[in-house]
């Protein structure tokens, strides 16, 4: 029984694993889960027993995705040993790596079909609240240990945050570096703006 359980939570990861792929290749509007299961090597059947239509399965990708996002961004904003301008930097460096992968691409395929489709729409805004509730903790700890946000609240830092990395992610793949843009420098420059701020004197 465990086996089989074992082999059932494997299918669907290669079938999660698979819809990546085809999803970075060719786009939710050419998504199809005749083309993912192809590309698990598992019969079509098998994506209908999992996730029970494409929405399923998509629900299902963001879902997988989104907790594998949290669950680095959650060690990260909790390792001790980092100061803030050293987890924005590394942020930055996850960013670069996402990217490269084809990452980015999936999350922004899975954000643009919510555009249209409620329930995506749902469970992306939940996952992406989860990741602005994880930068808002972060800046309530900064705002003790920089003695303030300036003008900004915690919840304003984090809706900034979150803004300017998903659009960072879209300017990047609609080519604005490509055009001049410094799209990735500008969220590295803010690094070093907090180094400054961690540098400064309490109480000034």
């Amino acid at each position: 029984m465990r086996q089989a359980a074992a082999r059932k939570m494997e299918t669907g990861t290669s079938l999660l694993e698979a819809a990546k792929k085809v999803l970075h290749q060719k786009g939710y509007s050419g998504l199809s889960t005749r083309d993912v299961a192809a590309a698990a090597g598992v019969p079509l059947s098998q994506i209908h027993y999992h996730f029970g239509s494409k929405q399923g399965l998509v629900l299902a990708l963001f879902d997988y995705l989104n907790n594998e996002l949290l669950d680095r961004q959650t060690a990260l904003f909790g390792d001790p040993v980092l100061t803030l301008s050293e987890q924005w930097d590394r942020a930055c460096g996850y960013l670069d790596d996402d990217i490269d992968s084809g990452y980015v691409r999936v999350l922004q395929e899975l954000i643009a079909a919510s555009w249209v489709d409620k329930a995506v729409a749902k469970i992306v805004r939940a996952g992406i609240m989860g990741w602005v509730e994880l930068i808002v903790g972060l800046a309530r700890k900064a705002e003790k240990e920089l003695g303030g946000l300036g003008p900004f609240t915690a919840e304003e830092i984090g809706a900034l945050v979150a803004n300017a990395f998903i659009g960072a992610e879209s300017l990047h793949l609609l080519g604005f570096e490509k055009q001049g843009s410094p799209v990735r420098q500008a969220l590295r420059r803010v690094g070093d703006l907090i180094r400054a701020l961690e540098a400064r004197p309490r109480g000034r």
